[in-house]
């Protein structure tokens, strides 16, 4: 099976202050079409490097990326808009909706940048509040909302269309212990019905929720592990915890 998402030898030298900061270095990754892989590692190891560098909100200076078998990363700003609206989702740690919009406003928006009709739009919004548990909220503005049901519009957004990788960054980061694990159950969920996501934390026990671990340093993949179904979750996380001895 061909990889939704592939990145070949990239890498990312940043110039602070004119000294030469290595951030990434020859990173292979390749995303199965409906696998959930999180990225884990200490802070500053290249992790959200790779993940923006994979959805064109930074540059690499070297190595390639891929996206439904096309080259991607030598794609113009332009380009790379409107492959961001089409064919990738993303989601943060800090949830970046827009305060003045309503929920309803908020998610739709992409769409219809995107060319979708406003009916359209709004089927496709009203559909993913239903399957979120959030419908009573569309007319409320964002302020309104607790952490883990903004984080749960932010979700919505990112999957408005229909996206062929939803991209996470630390997305349960600024959210208490029982938002974390909702939002988590929805990754899950959202990933057994086909989406393939990629994620970055640095938390353990976020990391178990996936498919396959991957464990980076200092700009370099150094490990994996797969997760098998059905396998003992404290048996996961201790071997996950193990990756950072």
């Amino acid at each position: 099976m061909n990889p939704i998402l592939m990145t070949k030898s990239l890498s990312k030298t940043y110039h602070p202050n004119g000294a030469a900061v290595r951030a990434l270095r020859e990173v292979d990754l390749a995303l199965a079409p409906g696998e959930f892989v999180t990225v884990m590692g200490p802070s500053g190891c290249g992790k959200s490097t790779l993940l923006h560098l994979s959805g064109g909100l930074d540059r690499p200076t070297s190595g390639e990326v891929y996206l439904n078998g096309a080259r991607v990363d030598t794609l113009s700003e332009a380009g790379w808009a409107v492959l961001r609206r089409r064919q990738v989702g993303f989601v943060f740690q800090f949830f970046n909706l827009i305060g003045n919009l309503t929920v309803a406003d908020n998610i739709e928006l992409p769409a219809l940048l995107a060319g979708a009709s406003s009916n359209e739009a709004r089927r496709r919004r009203q559909a993913l509040l239903a399957d979120l548990s959030i419908t009573d909220k569309a007319d409320i503005v964002p302020s309104q909302l607790s952490g883990g049901e903004q984080q749960r519009v932010a979700l919505a957004r990112a999957l408005i269309n229909q996206p062929a990788v939803l991209l996470a960054d630390e997305p349960t980061g600024n959210l208490d212990s029982q938002s974390s694990a909702e939002v988590l159950a929805l990754l899950q969920r959202m990933n057994v019905q086909g989406q393939a996501i990629l994620l970055v934390t640095h938390d353990a026990r976020v990391a178990s929720v996936a498919n396959r671990v991957i464990y980076m340093r200092d700009g370099q993949v150094k490990d994996e592990i797969r997760i098998e179904k059905g396998r003992d979750p404290q048996a996961v996380l201790a071997s996950i915890v193990q990756l950072e001895v």
